[in-house]
């Protein structure tokens, strides 16, 4: 059972997520917060898996938030919601440590898709800005010694690594690189461990974003 924590300041859109959540086997709401504040008081008092968080609230933003929640002894991981296409937040919400982001208009169905994917440990990126983000990144030094430093950090993995990192950045889960590569799951789950380490990242995003500064794909 996947634990979920909803956060926004919105009571309509808590609503609709409770309701989306709730109507999941998988899933269990376990805690619904206003703000950033009471996400991390929530989550310390609950053991949440993946946290929905809201980018722009008043207060703690979800910036904010998902930066202390990351840093909590049992960090749940957080996909952020923002109602804008690319809204200015999101890559600082990545840089953060969230794992992923999707539009608040996003099929419900790709938002369990999104929760349960997380919570195995891959990334969530809405498709239509995911080539934005990778852009913004890029205009805010990505090229520079950002890009020097991945394309080192990359000529350090095998060249199996290689291969389940490209997959990794065009965003397909443990089990989809398994079937495109033949190889077993928990094998993938070891590479992606170890290209993690070597390229000091701590999830799926920032791989992908470090595997395109090195011109990988």
């Amino acid at each position: 059972m996947i634990r979920v924590m909803i956060v926004d300041d919105d009571a309509l859109v808590r609503l609709g997520l409770t309701d989306l959540i709730e109507g999941d086997s998988g899933l269990q709401l376990v805690a619904a917060a206003r703000d950033g504040a009471e996400a991390v008081a929530a989550a310390t008092a609950h053991r949440v898996d993946v946290a929905l968080v809201d980018v722009r609230m008043p207060g703690t933003d979800g910036i904010a938030a998902t930066a202390q929640l990351r840093r909590l002894p049992r960090p749940p991981r957080v996909i952020t919601l923002t109602t804008f296409d690319l809204d200015a937040y999101v890559f600082d919400a990545l840089t953060a440590g969230a794992d992923g982001f999707l539009l608040k208009d996003t099929d419900p169905a790709e938002i369990l898709r999104a929760v349960h994917l997380v919570a195995a440990g891959s990334a969530m990126l809405h498709p239509a800005a995911a080539r934005r983000l990778i852009d913004q990144h890029h205009r805010r030094g990505g090229r520079t010694g950002a890009a020097r430093a991945a394309r080192a950090a990359v000529d350090r993995l095998t060249p199996r690594e290689r291969e389940v990192l490209a997959l990794v950045a065009e965003g397909d889960g443990n089990a989809e690189i398994a079937a495109a590569l033949a190889m077993r799951e928990s094998t993938v789950k070891a590479h992606v461990s170890r290209i993690l380490g070597v390229l000091g990242v701590d999830n799926r995003v920032r791989a992908a974003l470090a595997a395109r500064d090195a011109g990988l794909l």
